[in-house]
């Protein structure tokens, strides 16, 4: 099962990278998915997309820690603010604000509840896709020590670079996100960050609003040499709440790849994306 999914990751980042560098056909850049709910469901899957929203993400992994009992369920706030900065160049900001529960972990340590690090990412992208029609982005992410447990963070200051890139022809969206934090200062009892983030993506709309994905958030750390690969597949649907337009997306994962101590097996995924009113 494990070769499998790793396979899969691989070919889903072959299919990211490969679809990136083509240059788009015309027609298929048009698209029917330009307006209404499956335009705007469709333009939920460009993380670069010039739109208020407040993700909420719960993940839900067992199996982890030494003697694979662990349990942990990260709820990530995920808010993205775009800036126009001017006619020709946006700012967009991503935030991961994880707030978790886990329990066995560390043998002998029992639960935590709290705080995570946070996450900040900062993309200069322009406003236009390029004449072949991708859509990129890039700047700094910055890891902050906010955890409010030892065991929830790794007590480090980090910075490094992240870009994306992506493109939509017609109902597709295909594209990779990737990152890399070298921490720089904090606890010196604690192992210091060297870890590099891939995620290569793709979704499909439907004129209904639906959207299917898969995706991989994959991780490498440096200073272990380990990798952390986790395969997943969700569905969407964007509906209305009075006028506030929400995607509500129900996802499963697998564990291609993982520490010895790193979780293992299935993984579950609940999201509800709000999209608010641009402010700036």
């Amino acid at each position: 099962m494990k070769k499998t999914m790793r396979l899969i990751s691989t070919l889903l980042m072959f299919l990211a990278v490969s679809v990136l560098v083509q240059p788009a056909q015309a027609e298929d850049t048009s698209g029917t998915q330009k307006g209404g709910d499956a335009g705007l469901a469709q333009e939920l899957s460009n993380p670069l997309a010039d739109l208020m929203t407040i993700p909420i993400q719960m993940n839900s992994d067992h199996d982890i820690g030494p003697l694979d009992d662990g349990y942990k369920l990260q709820t990530n706030i995920q808010p993205v603010i775009p800036f126009k900065l001017n006619v020709d160049w946006n700012l967009i900001s991503r935030t991961i604000v994880p707030v978790i529960y886990q329990d066995d972990i560390v043998p002998g340590a029992g639960s935590q509840f709290g705080l995570g690090d946070i996450n900040l990412s900062l993309f200069f992208s322009p406003r236009k896709p390029t004449s072949g029609g991708l859509i990129w982005g890039i700047g700094p992410v910055l890891l902050l020590p906010t955890a409010t447990d030892s065991l929830l963070g790794a007590k480090k200051w980090g910075a490094g670079p992240a870009a994306v890139a992506l493109t939509m022809r017609g109902p597709w969206t295909v594209g990779l996100l990737a990152n890399h934090v070298w921490s720089y200062t904090g606890d010196s009892d604690r192992q210091d960050v060297s870890s590099s983030f891939l995620q290569p993506f793709a979704a499909y709309t439907w004129p209904s609003a639906w959207t299917f994905s898969v995706q991989s958030e994959s991780t490498y750390n440096w200073k272990t040499e380990k990798w952390s690969v986790p395969v997943n597949v969700a569905v969407s649907k964007l509906v209305r709440w009075g006028k506030l337009p929400v995607s509500l997306q129900a996802g499963v994962g697998y564990w291609a790849e993982s520490p010895e101590t790193g979780p293992e097996g299935f993984r579950f995924r609940l999201q509800a994306n709000f999209v608010l009113p641009k402010l700036f």
